[in-house]
């Protein structure tokens, strides 16, 4: 990933994919370039969530990529994850990085309001959404204006989330997103390829040249 280009971050929905292998997929988009893998797996209890998150570690050793636990400061802190992403209905995010000191925290915001506080509680980076539409959630819908606006008043990194895909990524990155999460996208068979479209389209919103 180059200075210019965005984050790239994989959220997990390990029920939908073949046989609920998340490491697998994490590690496969790890070495695709893939630079965060959120573990964000609700359902799940402390125990088994730290195995999987340790796992997901494990998957991922070699590469650059780091790796975040929704929810659950205590449980990345015990896997050795990287950091947390801190739902709007979580902890507190200054709560977490007081008492976590070594976790990067991310916060999960769905408005311009809930994303200043979350920066102002010393959040590392926010995740807003969702910014395009997505089956189910179409009534609550960002936009690009609103991340456009985020993108100019926050200090710290906004990242788009929420219909992410390569059709919109490079809109997303025209209007300041210093980052892009997916879900869905990454279902797909060859997450090499989604990496490199994902890349491609990003390049568009950036101002860099699409590769040759």
């Amino acid at each position: 990933m180059t200075a210019r280009e965005p984050s790239l971050t994989l959220v997990s929905d390990r029920r939908r994919l073949p046989g609920g292998d998340l490491p697998g997929l994490a590690g496969a988009a790890a070495r695709a370039g893939v630079d965060w893998i959120q573990v964000r797996e609700k359902d799940l209890a402390d125990r088994e969530l730290a195995r999987l998150a340790g796992a997901v570690m494990r998957a991922v050793e070699g590469t650059p990529a780091r790796v975040l636990v929704n929810g659950r400061p205590d449980v990345a802190d015990v896997a050795g994850a990287d950091g947390v992403q801190l739902p709007e209905d979580g902890l507190p995010v200054s709560e977490v990085k007081r008492s976590f000191p070594r976790l990067v925290v991310g916060a999960s915001r769905h408005s311009l309001e809930g994303a200043r506080r979350a920066e102002a509680e010393g959040a590392d980076f926010v995740l807003l959404g969702p910014v395009f539409a997505t089956p189910g959630k179409e009534s609550r819908v960002l936009g690009l204006q609103r991340l456009a606006e985020a993108a100019r008043v926050l200090r710290v990194p906004v990242h788009a989330i929420g219909g992410v895909s390569a059709a919109t990524a490079g809109a997303a990155c025209e209007a300041g997103a210093r980052g892009l999460a997916a879900i869905r996208a990454f279902l797909q068979a060859d997450v090499a390829e989604v990496v490199r479209e994902l890349r491609a389209a990003a390049r568009t919103g950036t101002g860099g040249a699409p590769p040759a």
